[in-house]
């Protein structure tokens, strides 16, 4: 009998009592939002602050991605694990603990003096968000068990993701230097985790058995080599340190799923490979990294250095996406009775195709107005995945799972963005001029769009 097959089983049981909110839900859902959204500004500044870090490390253009990469690749080698360990061995627990992981690595990204130290300490950071991003979820689904009380935490939650996302580039625009930027980012996720050690209360899966730390090894040394071989292959496919690492996480996806069929209390239950709902917050967390962050996440290093907008400029014309997107995720639940979150992902992939599309020819025309269009659509398509994207990854798995379903739904995400970044920056360096390389990875970023739009849509429920 399977996981999923066991908790078919025993579902009645668990549903006979009322399912109610915790008291503690509302201090909950501020401190896991709250840590959200430093998490993401974290993951944003060097965004906008590329040019001014790489100057300050004397970092090479094509060592340039690891400024960007390092911390999807710990969130991208962590999150599942991250999930699967927050539902075994207490969500607060981990939360907390990388809540202060990532406040200190923050700090110490202020002090870094190489382009090395730097990425090390962004692939810290990365990791410890992936502990944050990953219990959250679950902490709040322990929180929130209701319908309509998941519906509203899940819906604030993904707000706070593009709130995040908004505000960090504001920060490191309005500061001196990206070093301040980075130690007061650490020093309020500290104090956002003094308040969660007040606040919070434990919760973890009663599944019983050992958790499985085998299979949590083998997933992330195979993540690791996928998005270490995704990021140095934007210096050439076909070099041989590439070609290893993209063996070495072949045979340790093998591995692991070999690892899993055998375990008793797996990681992530296999089974769930064929459900199509977890298929579609798979798929659309793979096709938000590729499609939506990777081209933004570069987009305005690019419009500093052919447009010459200052990072504030820059990050004032990014606070029209991001703004928007924030206030879309915040009322996209009013949407939930009549478009199912498939179907909102859908939507959303759509809106930032067409706003891609729309952004065509602005660079080459030298105007940041011609993008205002397009970056108003894409807003708004953005706030619609971050949506959506939480409540389908924890329903698309048994309830005291949901910590491992957000952290697969994110791992994927974050694959996506690393593959996404490095595909970016080799489209728009691959054509002689920075504004047809710019027009080329929209073009890029709006077909792939397009080809989510159907995923999502085909992997629909039977029966």
């Amino acid at each position: 009998m399977t996981q999923l097959d066991r908790t078919a089983v025993t579902a009645p049981a668990r549903r006979a009592a009322p399912a109610r909110e915790t008291p503690r839900g509302a201090a909950t859902l501020v401190v896991t939002s709250a840590a959200t959204a430093l998490a993401l500004m974290t993951y944003t500044a060097p965004m906008f602050t590329l040019p001014d870090t790489a100057a300050a490390l004397h970092t090479s253009v094509s060592a340039q991605a690891w400024l960007l990469n390092g911390t999807p690749l710990g969130l991208a080698a962590l999150l599942l694990v991250a999930g699967s360990l927050a539902d075994d061995y207490g969500r607060r627990r981990i939360f907390l603990s990388g809540t202060v992981a990532l406040g200190i690595t923050t700090a110490l990204g202020a002090l870094a003096s190489s382009t090395w130290m730097f990425t090390l300490a962004r692939i810290a950071q990365g990791a410890a968000s992936a502990a944050v991003l990953a219990s959250s979820l679950g902490l709040l689904v322990h929180a929130f068990p209701t319908p309509r009380g998941r519906l509203h935490a899940t819906g604030v939650w993904g707000a706070f993701v593009s709130g995040g996302i908004a505000v960090g580039p504001l920060l490191a625009g309005s500061l001196p230097n990206w070093r301040t930027a980075y130690g007061i980012l650490g020093a309020a996720l500290l104090v956002v985790a003094a308040l969660g050690a007040r606040a919070l209360t434990e919760s973890r899966a009663p599944r019983g058995g050992r958790p499985d730390l085998a299979g949590a090894l083998v997933f992330s040394l195979a993540l690791a080599s996928l998005v270490a071989a995704l990021t140095l292959g934007r210096d050439g496919w076909l070099r041989a340190p590439v070609g290893l690492l993209f063996a070495a996480a072949v045979l340790l996806t093998a591995a692991f799923v070999a690892v899993e069929r055998r375990g008793r209390a797996p990681m992530i239950d296999l089974g769930l490979l064929r459900r199509p709902r977890f298929l579609a917050s798979s798929a659309g967390g793979l096709f938000t990294g590729l499609a939506v962050i990777g081209l933004l996440s570069y987009l305005p290093t690019l419009l500093q250095q052919t447009l010459g907008l200052s990072v504030m400029d820059t990050a004032w014309l990014f606070l029209l996406w991001s703004g928007l997107s924030f206030a879309v995720a915040l009322q996209a639940r009013r949407l939930a009775g009549r478009v199912s979150p498939r179907n909102q992902l859908a939507l959303g992939f759509a809106l930032h195709g067409a706003g891609a599309l729309a952004m065509l020819g602005a660079v080459d025309a030298g105007s940041w107005v011609r993008l205002l269009p397009g970056l108003l659509v894409a807003g708004v398509g953005s706030g619609l995945l971050n949506a959506a994207l939480p409540l389908l990854s924890v329903e698309a798995v048994p309830a005291d799972r949901a910590a491992m379903g957000s952290g697969a739904q994110q791992t994927f995400r974050y694959i996506g963005s690393c593959a996404g970044v490095a595909l970016t920056i080799a489209l728009v360096t691959s054509q002689g001029s920075l504004a047809r390389g710019a027009d080329l990875a929209m073009a890029v970023s709006a077909g792939l769009a397009a080809l989510a739009t159907v995923s999502v849509l085909v992997l629909r429920e039977r029966g």
